[in-house]
């Protein structure tokens, strides 16, 4: 199951620190065990949507210095792509994954896959049984849809006011957080309906 679906800043933005992150969009599926523990029973909704936040924003950040570093690694200069050139700017997109120890920021182990797309990072936290080639594809599938249906990567894009739509898409690419098998004509029906969503 994923446990998590987030999109984050990767480069610097004028009006954070050098290292830090702004998570743009998040959508966290089926129930957070930290709120079952014996230290975190007595919280309140408020403070378990505080520790909630924390935990994604330490996501954001490995996200983010992982990108960094697979860039560096790379020696690739950021080129903004102009609108219009969403696929493109998926090929050449930065891609890995994380192991997050138990307890760093989850109760149990997981998975991060990520892709650096210009200054957007895209991640799905998964459980480590979970096929990651599967994971893989959905997560591209889902970074293709938000670029090129929502025009992230155009100057000014909105991603706070487009969260709607983004949980359209989750809500059909990765129902209630389960990875889909998709043959080709399942895959082209979905992608039929997506569009037709998103032209509305």
């Amino acid at each position: 199951m994923v446990r998590c679906f987030l999109i984050n800043t990767v480069c610097p933005v004028s009006a954070l620190g050098a290292g830090e992150s702004r998570v743009l969009y998040c959508r966290v599926f089926g129930p957070d065990e930290s709120i079952f523990t014996d230290q975190n029973r007595e919280l309140s909704p408020e403070e378990r949507r505080v520790l909630q936040r924390e935990k994604i924003a330490v996501v954001a950040r490995q996200v983010r210095s992982a990108v960094s570093l697979s860039r560096e690694a790379a020696g690739r200069l950021l080129v903004e792509a102009v609108p219009g050139e969403e696929a493109l700017a998926l090929q050449e997109a930065d891609s890995g994954v994380l192991r997050l120890r138990a307890g760093d920021p989850f109760p149990e182990e997981m998975s991060a896959l990520w892709l650096g797309v210009q200054s957007l990072g895209f991640t799905l936290v998964c459980e480590p049984h979970e096929n990651l080639l599967l994971a893989e594809g959905t997560l591209r599938t889902l970074t293709r849809h938000c670029l090129e249906q929502l025009h992230m990567l155009g100057q000014g894009s909105e991603v706070l006011l487009r969260s709607n739509r983004i949980d359209a898409l989750l809500s059909r690419l990765l129902p209630h957080g389960q990875l889909l098998f998709l043959n080709h004509r399942f895959a082209q029906s979905l992608e039929k309906e997506v569009s037709a969503y998103m032209a509305k």
